[in-house]
């Protein structure tokens, strides 16, 4: 019996972090809407710049730069690799950002932001952040 009003606990736990994260990321993608940008959008936006790659590979030139790796930012986007490339092609095209390939690696690639990309993220920050504020207020 206890097991069952442990594992109910544990259900309406999750369930309600699964509503949290939807009613955030719904806030998120109707703010950056008229921007052109989606929640995932202004994640990958946001964490390149918000400094160089922080994972210590390879240190040197490129970090100093502000690239990220394309395989780190994977795992802190939580995107599959084919969404996530398909992400970064389009934010290419828009100009937002660039991909290059590691001159050490020639099998790793960098991504970094624009100019034009630093201008939107920041122009958008505020909004993210206010929606995080609305939607996040009370709830952790």
């Amino acid at each position: 019996m206890g097991a069952n009003a442990a594992d109910a606990r544990l259900e309406e736990q999750w369930r309600g972090i699964l509503s949290v994260h939807a009613r955030t990321m719904c806030e998120i993608d109707r703010v950056l809407h008229p921007y052109g940008l989606g929640a995932s959008d202004f994640e990958v936006l946001d964490i390149l710049a918000s400094g160089p790659d922080a994972t210590g590979e390879g240190v040197g030139a490129d970090e100093e730069c502000g690239h990220h790796r394309v395989h780190t930012l994977a795992d802190r986007v939580h995107l599959s690799q084919s969404a996530l490339s398909r992400l970064l092609g389009r934010l290419e095209r828009e100009g937002l950002l660039v991909r290059s390939v590691c001159t050490r690696d020639r099998r790793g690639v960098w991504v970094s932001l624009t100019r034009k990309g630093r201008d939107l993220h920041a122009e958008v920050l505020p909004l993210q952040r206010a929606a995080l504020a609305r939607t996040l207020g009370g709830s952790l």
